[in-house]
């Protein structure tokens, strides 16, 4: 009688954490299914050139904007350079830099460069965390949830 209850309660416990498991995977397909598509590097760079394109430094721009404020260096005539909209000037390259790694504002004013719809869509991106299938936090997961460390006993 007790070895017909003790593989009950096995069957029991592997029940309980085959459903966790497929529930688990059940809200991680439903989170991947209503999640916006994130954008790639590419296409917000891309993004970024199309709302404030390149241009060359010239004598005039230079007289202006001195130097670059993400990295303190002067402008040279003829560098790649993105001029905002709110009227500050820097090296292509920095700024592009300094929007993946922001909030896609200015680094001065911190005034809006992007929408903040591209902004989350790029996030996405590099923010994704999902379950990798790592059987041992899955354990440990089911274990917590049960409310003891004896579950990896049964597994």
């Amino acid at each position: 009688m007790k070895s017909v209850r003790e593989v009950l309660y096995q069957l029991y416990a592997k029940t309980i954490v085959l459903l966790t498991y497929m529930l688990i995977e059940l809200i991680l397909v439903i989170r991947h299914l209503i999640r916006p598509n994130p954008i790639s590097t590419t296409q917000f760079l891309n993004f970024i050139e199309e709302k404030n394109p390149t241009i060359r430094c010239t004598t005039k721009l230079k007289t202006e904007h001195v130097d670059c404020r993400v990295c303190l260096a002067e402008f040279q005539e003829g560098e790649k350079v993105r001029n905002l909209n709110c009227r500050h000037t820097f090296h292509k390259e920095c700024l592009d830099q300094w929007l993946q790694q922001y909030c896609a504002t200015c680094p001065l004013c911190r005034n809006k460069v992007l929408p903040d719809d591209v902004v989350a869509k790029y996030n996405l991106l590099h923010d994704q965390v999902e379950y990798d299938g790592n059987d041992e936090q899955l354990i440990f997961l089911l274990s917590a949830l049960r409310g003891g460390s004896t579950l990896h006993r049964y597994l």
